[in-house]
């Protein structure tokens, strides 16, 4: 009788608890009784993470799966900074100027926040040390609803609204902002991701939702031959210019899409469907938060966590 051990010339090994192997390698646990097999995800996946102390709509945001922070947002106008463990989140340092519909980027211990609504637009930037904010040059151009790309001293700020849809982009090297080339169609809330010599812009409301995409090269943007599949705007978005992804902003709709260079293709669902969430990460490990939910009516807490196609899970091996 063929045997494992005769097939791949050693035995399945016994082990109290998952280890990490090589796709296609098999173990058994005998803490939970159950052979177990390490393989790769084909779609991307969406499960719930902790829930935010407050519910937010369009924060700044910024950092890890497991290491992030939200600051500002809605309803009115908010202060309040959390932190993510990849477990929990924490209170933090409040923004010196609390405002709704801005942006940030950076990480958790090296976050920057920039732009929004007071009652007014404002062009305010903040930089975050993991507890506290310190307000530093602001933009040229007050607006809110806007896309962001970059680090804390390698920002860009893009497209939103002034008194109409704004084409506008800003680079921040940690001191001053400097303005960059337009963007080919101007509009608002639209997703972001990359840095600010390599970013790339999409969706956002023009004339109405739009699925454009743009990719920036330091100096100009370029519309891409791609578009997303379903149009939107205030999306959760992050990753690269070359590998991004966009989830949800499209209210009931709750669809994701990651692009690969060349085009973008629907993966996983979020659970909640939202309007003005947030998104950290890259698309192997990604996080989804906040943001106005229609079909309750409220702003969310609820944070989600991203897995990547191509990242190695765990299964149970069913023997019936």
């Amino acid at each position: 009788m063929t045997t494992y051990k005769g097939i791949n010339g050693f035995a399945v090994q016994s082990v109290a608890t998952d280890p990490t192997f090589d796709e296609g390698q098999v173990w058994y646990n005998n803490a939970s009784y159950a052979f177990k097999l390490a393989a790769l995800t084909t779609a991307g996946t969406w499960a719930s993470g902790g829930n935010m102390p407050a519910g937010k709509s369009g924060m700044a945001s910024g950092g890890t799966q497991t290491a992030a922070f939200v600051a500002g947002g809605e309803p009115g106008n908010t202060s309040s900074t959390f932190n993510y463990n990849g477990t929990s989140w924490s209170p933090s340092g409040n923004l010196n100027t609390a405002r709704q519909v801005l942006q940030g980027c950076g990480t958790q211990t090296a976050g920057l926040a920039f732009g929004g609504a007071i009652s007014d637009n404002t062009a305010a930037t903040e930089k975050y040390d993991g507890t506290s904010w310190t307000s530093v040059t602001s933009m040229n151009t007050a607006r809110r609803s806007l896309g962001s790309a970059g680090i804390q001293t390698a920002a860009l700020a893009f497209g939103g609204y002034t008194t109409d849809n704004t084409a506008a982009t800003e680079s921040y090297n940690g001191t001053s902002w400097t303005a960059g080339g337009n963007l080919n169609t101007a509009r608002r809330g639209l997703g972001g991701a990359g840095t600010n010599t390599a970013a790339l812009g999409f969706g956002g409301y023009g004339t109405g939702n739009s699925s454009a995409t743009e990719s920036y090269n330091g100096t100009s943007w370029t519309t891409t031959p791609a578009t997303l599949n379903t149009a939107g705007q205030s999306f959760a978005s992050f990753g690269t210019q070359t590998s991004a992804l966009a989830a949800n902003g499209r209210g009931a709709v709750t669809q994701s899409e990651l692009y690969n260079g060349t085009s973008w293709t629907i993966t996983g669902s979020m659970a909640l469907g939202r309007n003005g969430l947030r998104g950290v990460g890259n698309t192997t490990a990604g996080l989804g938060m906040g943001g106005y939910a229609p079909s309750t009516s409220s702003y969310s807490t609820a944070t989600e966590e991203w897995t990547g196609p191509g990242v190695a899970v765990t299964q149970t091996i069913t023997t019936s």
